[in-house]
């Protein structure tokens, strides 16, 4: 996936969940932030930050705020960019494939539902991860009930015969691996250990990331 144009830009601070303020050109501008999780170990005063421009005149903010350099490493973190990045790698591992997005199914609505020639029906839900630590990936950053009720859904899929895959995209490079966040939501890492058991399969995979693309790139360890 590609943005059409970038800049850069240095971080202030971030009033709340939906705006931060940033140095640009000298001059001080308020940039609405593409991700409504905490962020608080990558948006630190001073760090780069990369921007998007909004082309929306109805628009209060001017620009998006969609990743940020941390401890030397550019990670994407834009919400909508995993979903966007994890089309583009099914389409390519399934051709032949009907993919359909944000697929409504029961209570909930999941990211894919794929339909493949022969084989069974294919639910899959995309997670973002953009905490890390030197080599580790982790998810998530803040507790996520939403998560686990996804997590369950493809649980029940999986018994009900269908085929079904969570799938991580790590929205940057240099991570080896992925584990669960217990500390931060041990029920999140109990409903992974649960779906594993279940055959959910589950699959992380970092990304090429540029200031202005994010390409899905190698599949990376999962442990649970």
């Amino acid at each position: 996936m590609k943005y059409p144009s970038t800049l850069t830009a240095s971080f202030i601070s971030r009033p709340n969940r939906f705006v931060a303020r940033v140095e640009l050109d000298g001059r001080e501008e308020t940039v609405h932030v593409k991700n409504t999780g905490r962020c608080k170990e990558l948006l630190l005063p001073g760090a780069r930050v990369v921007l998007v421009p909004s082309y929306n005149p109805l628009r209060k903010t001017r620009y998006d705020l969609i990743g940020v350099y941390s401890r030397g490493v550019l990670l994407n973190m834009d919400s909508q960019a995993p979903n966007a990045a994890a089309g583009e790698y099914l389409r390519k591992l399934f051709p032949d494939a009907d993919i359909k997005p944000e697929y409504r199914h029961g209570d909930s609505r999941l990211d894919f539902y794929i339909e493949r020639p022969g084989k069974k029906p294919l639910f899959v839900e995309v997670k973002g991860v953009t905490l890390f630590d030197r080599d580790t990936a982790m998810f998530p950053d803040a507790p996520t009930e939403r998560g686990v009720k996804h997590i369950r859904h493809l649980i029940a899929c999986r018994q009900d015969g269908a085929e079904a895959l969570l799938l991580f995209i790590v929205q940057m490079k240099g991570v080896k691996r992925l584990i669960p966040n217990d500390v931060t939501h041990p029920a999140f890492g109990q409903a992974l250990r649960d779906a594993a058991k279940a055959g959910v399969q589950i699959k992380a995979l970092d990304c090429m990331v540029t200031e202005d693309a994010m390409t899905v790139d190698e599949e990376i360890a999962v442990e649970l």
